[in-house]
């Protein structure tokens, strides 16, 4: 966990090695933003159906995403990132978030070539796990800056977190003081997404965390619970966000368990071989 004012920006910093469990696994939106400074052999990434695969050496940069996005990482990983808040990544960014959204760049189109390349070289001779996210942590200090409209966006986002996501986009303006397109163009700028959008993708991601793919599932409860429409507008969503049917999905998560107990990357990502 990174230390103040880091702490307001980012979820945590993380260091990544071994073997991956799957040739290609998909990661559904979540309400977050990453950063991947990649320090081994190059990884692929496919952004959507409609887009080919592209390599990544030096990492990759991805805003808070509206579709699932496809991984393939070499045979032994290593790498270290950040998970940022879905406001988080925008100090760090030298344009709009919008600009990046569902369109994952590699690091240097971010921070540039030569300054990459000196991070990763320091990074690849740092004394272990430790010391190398020191190190990333202390070049995002460096980099950290003023943004206009940072205290609006992340008040905000809060408050839609706190009601995963179940929140009117009126009643949200209003308690901020702001118009409702106000509101849109700065989550636009600084998120990547409006505030809608933001709000199904909680709503959706804390629903589907707080099933245990071990135990029976009532799917109907489920839906009501997180306060969907029916049960056909939550298999909706499913499929919007995963591309799998609800109890498709159950089946994949049974898989990475019962294959990969214990693996780190279990949570999340899904088999997509």
């Amino acid at each position: 966990m990174p230390r103040p004012p880091l702490d307001g920006l980012i979820d945590d910093l993380y260091h990544l090695e071994g073997a991956a469990p799957y040739a290609w696994l998909t990661l559904p939106p979540a309400p977050n933003a990453l950063l991947v400074l990649n320090l081994g052999a190059p990884f692929r990434i496919r952004a959507s159906d409609d887009v080919e695969m592209a390599e990544y050496a030096d990492g990759c940069v991805l805003t808070t995403p509206t579709r699932a996005v496809e991984f393939s990482y070499p045979p032994q990983t290593r790498s270290v990132g950040v998970h940022f808040k879905p406001w988080g990544l925008a100090p760090f960014l030298p344009m709009p978030a919008a600009e990046l959204c569902d369109r994952p760049v590699t690091v240097e189109q971010v921070w540039g070539r030569r300054a990459v390349a000196e991070l990763r070289d320091r990074l690849t001779t740092a004394n272990g796990p430790h010391e190398m996210l020191a190190l990333l942590e202390a070049e995002l200090m460096r980099r950290l800056r003023e943004i206009s409209g940072l205290g609006l966006v992340r008040h905000t986002s809060g408050v839609i977190a706190a009601n995963s996501g179940a929140v009117t986009i009126g009643d949200l303006s209003t308690s901020a003081g702001v118009s409702s397109t106000h509101l849109a163009q700065r989550f636009k700028a600084l998120i990547g997404v409006t505030p809608k959008r933001l709000a199904r993708t909680y709503r959706f991601t804390s629903t589907v965390f707080a099933i245990n793919p071990a135990e029976p599932i009532d799917w109907s409860a489920v839906a009501g619970t997180a306060g969907y429409f029916d049960q056909a507008h939550f298999g909706h969503e499913f499929r919007a966000f995963t591309g799998l049917t609800p109890t498709r999905y159950i089946e994949v998560r049974q898989r990475f368990l019962r294959e990969n107990p214990g693996h780190a990357l279990d949570g999340w990502p899904l088999p997509a071989d």
